[in-house]
């Protein structure tokens, strides 16, 4: 995978997989460690979560292409998903103005 720890890329992502499940966290890098709140929804954007490396857009396309579930935080990285096919506009929330989706696929 071309990812880096440095900081020359603007999406923060993560890779867990659990019973067959590949989970993407992914988020722009400048929301790393905010929370958002708007009304009852709260959204806290963890380092913990959200990163292991910086990496490209390339990158994070070929990630989204391999998920079977994604969370996706940010103006950036929501924006990609919705232009290259993986989510619709439609299924987008907003939290503080700030887009969030999330991504199944069914097998």
């Amino acid at each position: 995978m071309e990812a880096t720890k440095l900081s020359d890329t603007n999406i923060a992502m993560k890779i867990y997989k659990r019973r067959g499940e590949i989970l993407l966290a992914a988020c722009d890098k400048e929301l790393l460690g905010k929370e958002l709140e708007e009304g009852e929804l709260h959204l806290q954007i963890s380092k913990n979560f959200y990163y292991e490396y910086f990496v490209s857009e390339e990158t994070f396309v070929h990630s989204l292409k391999v998920a079977t579930i994604a969370n996706l935080t940010g103006n950036k990285v929501v924006n990609i998903a919705i232009n290259r096919g993986f989510i619709e506009r439609d299924s987008v929330i907003y939290i503080a103005e700030v887009p969030h989706a999330q991504l199944f696929v069914m097998q």
